[in-house]
């Protein structure tokens, strides 16, 4: 069920406490981790902790919430000290999304403008 922890979910797991990552901010509708495969050097995960397949899901269904993890991509990003950053939210497999759960890469320390549609 949307909303619901889902067993396979590896983001669920990782909000459960289940499978270790590393934190670097929480709130109580979020978390934020370091990605485990960094494409930037600072490369942050922000995830809800109720379950939605992707970004679009999870702002029909609960749009606070979605807000909330945008506010909290951008205080993330601040307490890494990143005065630039791109935001970036993969929703579909042919988007590049692999994890099924919303989430948004924060993306910095480095100029970023290469590859910009």
């Amino acid at each position: 069920m949307a909303g619901e922890p889902q067993a396979d979910c590896v983001f669920c797991k990782i909000v459960s406490g289940d499978i270790p990552a590393t934190v670097v901010r929480r709130s109580g509708r979020t978390l934020a981790f370091r990605d485990i495969n960094p494409q930037a050097p600072t490369h942050l995960l922000v995830i809800p902790h109720v379950h939605y397949a992707n970004a679009a899901e999870l702002a029909a269904a609960e749009p606070e919430i979605a807000a909330e993890l945008l506010a909290e991509a951008g205080e993330a990003a601040r307490g890494e000290g990143l005065e630039s950053y791109r935001l970036i939210f993969n929703t579909g497999a042919d988007s590049g999304q692999t994890v099924f759960h919303a989430h948004v890469h924060v993306l910095g320390g480095r100029k970023l403008t290469e590859g910009l549609v």
